[in-house]
């Protein structure tokens, strides 16, 4: 596809509000969890990270957005969502290792690696403000 029929507005094309959203729920409510995280997320200002992210690589606002969407909804389960494949996928790597050595010792270094990983994952859970 060449650059002029990437840059051709389509159909499909859509104008979408970001709106940010506090509930209600209710506390046996199964999806809790992540209306929850909906409410947490939606204090945040995700264009910021956007649009520097569009500047710096000359890339159209709408066309990271777009990307941002479609890889999120396109990335497998629940917890893919929520971690994303690379991290899983070395998460899981960490695991098949230890468990092929099949020692205490091999184990204890996935863990380590494993903590690692997590308490990496959490930074922005701790402080919204890291990225910004």
């Amino acid at each position: 596809m060449s650059k002029e029929e990437m840059d051709r507005p389509e159909a499909s094309d859509q104008t979408v509000s970001l709106v940010r959203w506090s509930g209600p729920w209710d506390s046996d409510d199964p999806d809790a969890n992540f209306k929850e995280e909906v409410a947490a997320y939606g204090l945040l200002e995700p264009l910021d990270t956007i649009t520097q992210l569009s500047e710096s690589l000359d890339i159209p606002v709408g066309a990271l957005v777009r990307y941002v969407l479609a890889k999120w909804a396109t990335g497998g389960s629940e917890g893919m969502l929520h971690i994303g494949g690379t991290s899983v996928q070395r998460m899981h790597n960490a695991c098949q290792a230890a468990e092929g050595e099949d020692t205490d010792e091999a184990r204890l270094r996935a863990y380590e690696e494993l903590r690692e990983m997590v308490r990496w994952l959490h930074l922005p859970i701790e402080d919204p403000t890291i990225y910004d």
